[in-house]
């Protein structure tokens, strides 16, 4: 798919990720940008809709752009956010499911960071599915795309909870690519390991996800409009992840043997 005159929403676009994905949009020259975040990151949100409209904030022409505040665990939220990109420009071509968060812990970790977690790396992917699908199945087609991680093809150690919660939803997205394929819809899952975002930047610099680097937002970004060209469903930013997804596939035990003595380590 080409990104010229689609209109595309992206959800976290106020920081990290989502910003970058904003601004390098932009250059493919886009119908219009629906943004989402939290209510708490408003302002910044409204500030990159607004100088997108004006200038395209350095990605060169006016991009139109509309700010929707939201919260992305709440079904309402991600309808109505659907909805305004509706009113504004006739409904999203392309749904990049952006938002995530990470939490430390084991399988003890509190059931509101385990609730947290599904929320919104599972349950907002479904209510975007479910609330763009049918607008993309009656005009002919569209793109569903939502933010994994390498470790829901492979793991985390230091969260369980993420872990668990970026497998479903990669094994959602699969299920969508097979179910909605003969439809015209297309989707693709983002797995990056570390990205120069506040997510990694607040974490330990010993992190196993920072083994192949560290790449920057707009690498990523970049890597997805590749991805979106090409329709691929695993866009990987770190090409690394996917020899490591298939030693892991290619003899399990021996990748769960060697992940308990990395793991000792960390102990």
């Amino acid at each position: 798919m080409k990104l010229t005159d689609k209109t595309i929403v992206i959800t976290g676009a106020a920081s990290g990720i989502g910003r970058a994905l904003a601004l390098r949009f932009a250059a493919e020259r886009p119908r219009g940008l629906v943004l989402a975040d939290l209510p708490r990151q408003a302002a910044g949100l409204e500030a990159l809709a607004a100088a997108l409209s004006r200038d395209g904030a350095g990605a060169g022409a006016p991009v139109p752009a509309l700010a929707v505040p939201g919260d992305v665990g709440n079904e309402a939220h991600v309808r109505a956010l659907v909805a305004a990109a509706e009113e504004r420009f006739g409904g999203p071509d392309v749904f990049f499911s952006n938002a995530g968060l990470i939490r430390d812990g084991d399988e003890n970790a509190p059931d509101a960071d385990w609730d947290l977690n599904w929320q919104v790396h599972v349950m907002a992917h479904l209510y975007a599915a479910r609330a763009a699908i049918p607008g993309m199945k009656a005009r002919g087609g569209g793109y569903l795309l939502s933010t994994a991680s390498a470790a829901g093809l492979i793991t985390s150690l230091p969260s369980a909870a993420y872990a668990v919660s970026k497998h479903a939803a990669i094994a959602l997205a699969e299920w969508l690519a097979i179910r909605h394929g003969s439809d015209g819809i297309r989707v693709s899952v983002l797995c990056p390991q570390a990205v120069d975002t506040p997510m990694i930047q607040d974490r330990p610099a010993s992190t196993a996800a920072r083994t192949d680097g560290v790449v920057s937002p707009e690498a990523v970004a970049q890597a997805c409009v590749e991805g979106i060209d090409s329709e691929a469903f695993l866009i990987l930013p770190h090409p690394e992840v996917i020899d490591y997804f298939r030693r892991k596939a290619g003899d399990y035990d021996r990748w769960l043997g060697g992940m308990r003595r990395f793991a000792s380590r960390l102990k």
